[in-house]
Order: C-alpha cells, then structure tokens, then sequence
C-alpha cells in the first residue's frame, strides 16, 4: 500500500473547535428486555432518548453552538454547514439550513445535508477538510446528529440512541488538534438498510460483523496506518463506530489496540448508539481530557458500506478551548431515567393517526 490513497488537502487543516450534546433522558436496557425479553442484555446499560421537543436539528443546533463556543469565532465567517443524519425531520428540506440560521451564519454559505448511514457524519468532516484545504474558505462546519430508531422488540432498540456531535474545520496553525492523514474505504455491502416509508431499518443480523463493520473498518484503518508509516502502538487514543459494546472492542484488538487507547472514546454503554454522531461523539470525549501532543485515531463505520479513517494529533491550543462549553461526560451526568412507556411517547412508537 502506498500513500496514493490518502486523502491529503493541499493546506494543512485541524479541528478548531468541537462541541457534543446528549439528551437527558435515558432508557435502561433491562426496561427493554422487561417489556420484549425478559432479564438483561449485555454490557449495554443505558442510552439516551430525545425528548419531546428534540430532534436531529435542535440537537444537531446545540452541539453546533458548543463549537462554535469553543472555536471562538464568528458564525458569519463560516463558509460551510453539513449535516449528516440518517434521521432528518424532514424528507425533503435540509436541516443544514436551520442550523445555520439559528446560529447566525447565513446567508453566505455552503448549506447541505450528508447521508450515509451512521458515516454521514465523518463523510461531512472529510468535505469540510476538502474546503478548507483547498482554499475555498477559512473555516466550514461538519455535523453528525440523529434521534435513531429500532423496530420495537429489535435487538437495535437495545442500542438506537440520540445525541450529536459538531466540528469546525480551520487552518493547521489555529487548530487544537491538526489532521496528520485520512482515508476512505467504500463498497456495497448491503448490511443495515430502510426503504421509503418504512419507520424503521431492516439489518442482515450476523451479516452487519465480518463483511461489513469489520472489513471495512480494519481495511481503512490499516490502509492509513501503512501509509503514514505508523502502528496502533504509536497512537494515545483510538475511537471506532460503535454500534454496540462488543465490535469496537474485538476491532481494537484485531488492530493491535489495547482497552486502554479505546476506553475513554467507548460510550456505547452509556448513551448507545449514536449513528452519525457516534465515532464523532467518541473524538470529543477524548479530545476534552487529551493532553498537547496525544495521538489519535479515529474511523467510522456506515452501512452500506464504508468507513472514514483519520490520524489527528493535538495542539497546544486545546488548553485555552477546552472549557468553553460543556464535556461530553457533563451530558453523561446530566441524567434522568425513563421507562419503556414514556420511551414510546417521545420516540412516537404509538401511532394514532
């Protein structure tokens, strides 16, 4: 493998500011199994469920104002907003829009909304990189958000989850954590998928792991790795998608990581499965303890398939950025339980018209 297939902008770029939000509300997993199965359900304790007044764009509006918060510049100067989701409110109008409405950025800017499953978030990062890197703009803004949905009584009940995550794309010298490489791997393999008017996805079980989850992963991740000419053992920290507990642990350690890099970017048992937002959630845990110099390595995973793997090194300026807006853990705490009937009621399972 060589270099040829990195992805590298023709100027350096970073991350110059980042932001998450998690809803409150959590649902239990035994509140699952309660209802379809009775007794537990693996490691996964809790995950997070919007509540009434929450969607993709209210989340996807609060995790943007915390990074812009922390990027400390003006909305005005962004030049792009994308949304990634895969559960937009609307069919046909984009949230991307909204957003920046709400933050104040428009009207002069690139405004789009991004789709490929739980990967539509890093697909955006990588086109705000692009941006940047060419010159076009300063500074572009990537979103990954969903309010995620399982069949009720489907294993992804257990997991299907809500929050979102924002990141703001700027020049290597202002950035607190600076792209050292990225790379993309897709193909079609039809692993997780939801045809029009459907409420919710249809999967292929087993079929999700081998042929899609981890050969996708592990063939971007690896491909990245040979190219910069570094092993897992030279990153502090490594975020994967994280659709449940069980596969980012097993890919860490087929790729040579311990649980040490991959703990304090796993929240899947906590918060779920965040979708687009979940490898992005996973960066900002780690980049709101990591120190100047940390390593990091992150690569999503969407069905259908394909994975978005970058190689990030922190700056110094994380110091003076970090406590402007809240952590990801400070929305771990702030907690409050639900049952599985109230669940229903936000999530809309009960259908009256």
């Amino acid at each position: 493998m060589s270099d040829a297939h990195l992805m590298q902008p023709q100027r350096a770029v970073g991350i110059v500011g980042y932001g998450s939000y998690i809803p409150m509300y959590r649902l239990p997993s035994t509140e699952v199994a309660r209802v379809w199965r009775g007794g537990g359900r693996g490691p996964i304790r809790e995950k997070a469920v919007a509540g009434l007044d929450e969607d993709t764009i209210t989340i996807a509006i609060e995790a943007a104002r915390n990074a812009v918060a922390r990027a400390g510049i003006e909305p005005q100067v962004l030049r792009a907003i994308w949304v990634g989701s895969e559960s937009p409110p609307y069919a046909v109008k984009p949230s991307s829009t909204l957003v920046a409405e709400a933050l104040g950025a428009t009207p002069y800017l690139l405004a789009a909304d991004m789709e490929f499953a739980c990967k539509a978030g890093t697909e955006a990062l990588q086109a705000a990189m692009g941006l940047v890197g060419s010159g076009m703009g300063d500074y572009a803004m990537a979103i990954g958000a969903d309010t995620a949905q399982g069949r009720p009584g489907d294993a992804l009940e257990y997991t299907a989850a809500s929050g979102g995550s924002a990141f703001i794309v700027g020049p290597a010298e202002e950035a607190l954590a600076v792209c050292r490489g990225s790379l993309s791997y897709a193909t079609d393999t039809p692993d997780f998928w939801r045809r029009a008017y459907r409420h919710y996805p249809s999967h292929g079980g087993r079929f999700t792991g081998e042929p899609a989850y981890f050969h996708h992963i592990e063939s971007a991740a690896g491909a990245l790795m040979e190219a910069l000419g570094v092993k897992a053992r030279d990153f502090d920290y490594a975020v994967f998608h994280q659709p449940n507990v069980k596969f980012p642990n097993r890919v860490a350690k087929r790729l040579g990581f311990s649980s040490e890099q991959i703990e304090v970017g796993l929240l899947s048992n906590v918060i779920g499965n965040t979708y687009a937002a979940a490898a992005l959630t996973g960066l900002s845990a780690v980049l709101d303890i990591a120190q100047p110099g940390a390593r990091i390595l992150m690569v999503s995973f969407g069905s259908g398939a394909g994975s978005d793997a970058f190689a990030w090194e922190v700056t110094p300026h994380i110091e003076e950025r970090r406590g402007r807006a809240p952590t990801v853990h400070d929305y771990i705490q702030r907690r409050t339980e639900i049952d599985y009937a109230l669940y229903t009621r936000f999530r809309g399972k009960l259908r009256t018209s």
